[in-house]
């Protein structure tokens, strides 16, 4: 018995999942071990939504029983790339321009909250404006399960320069590939001002996985590729494996004889 999936797949001929003693799939360890990869997926996706949705509904309703009836004091930073870290989980804001729904879309646009490492993810924000208004500015923030910020940005620095929005609309912040390593991570989502003044802003009540079937180290997972001289030689993984089983199998009979 082991958890080692890596190992499974590189030295084992046969595999077999149990769990809780019933054979749930047996055979090419690729399979069994894909086949159980995506039931713990399923089980992960099930609970982040669930969670997610708790603390969304937690924020909302603290907000609303504020002393302002908006939330806490404006005074949290609106901006997640500045002072990030002098606010904890939560929602505050004016909410002249609301933030009605946040969601992790996969590569086809479905809603998704488990990704691997690499995968294309789209964060799709649904706004509402009370009124119309030419001062909104978009921003996200991503960070990993100990807090440290991954990655932040919003529409003001990238130079957009808003012009009008009313009424119902979205905004989609979309990352080609999902350059990080294999972990939990939360994401900060606002419009404010562009003075920062805050609008509505929610503050790391989003969660998503990410998994990886490469056990590196860090956050950020750079597109990279290795290189070597002619004195430096590796055995690809899957050589390794072919050699094995030629050696595991019996010589063919020819004529009759061994």
């Amino acid at each position: 018995m082991t958890h080692s999936l890596n190992l499974v797949e590189r030295f084992c001929d046969e595999a077999l999942w149990l769990d809780e003693g019933h054979a749930m799939s047996h055979g090419d360890p690729k399979r069994v071990v894909g086949a159980y990869l995506t039931k713990v997926e399923q089980g992960e996706e099930a609970l982040l939504a669930s969670t997610t949705a708790r603390a969304v509904e937690d924020a909302s309703r603290e907000g609303r029983d504020g002393k302002d009836g908006h939330g806490p004091a404006l005074d949290h930073p609106a901006d997640p790339t500045s002072n990030m870290f002098q606010a904890t989980e939560g929602r505050w804001g004016s909410r002249e321009v609301e933030i009605t729904d946040v969601a992790f879309l996969d590569r086809d646009g479905l809603p998704a909250f488990v990704f691997h490492s690499g995968d294309p993810m789209s964060i799709r924000v649904k706004v509402r404006a009370a009124q119309p208004t030419d001062d909104f500015v978009f921003g996200i923030g991503l960070f990993n399960a100990d807090g440290v910020c991954c990655y932040g940005t919003n529409t003001y620095l990238e130079e957009m320069n808003p012009v009008r929005h009313a009424g119902d609309g979205d905004a989609t912040f979309a990352i080609d590939g999902l350059d990080l390593v294999e972990g939990t991570y939360k994401l900060d989502v606002a419009v404010h001002k562009r003075d920062g003044y805050p609008y509505d802003y929610h503050r790391l009540l989003y969660t998503f996985r990410v998994r990886s079937r490469v056990h590196d180290v860090g956050i950020y997972r750079p597109r990279h590729r290795w290189s070597f001289s002619d004195t430096v030689r590796f055995a690809d993984a899957r050589d390794t494996k072919s050699t094995k089983d030629t050696k595991d199998s019996k010589p063919e009979k020819k004529d009759g004889k061994n």
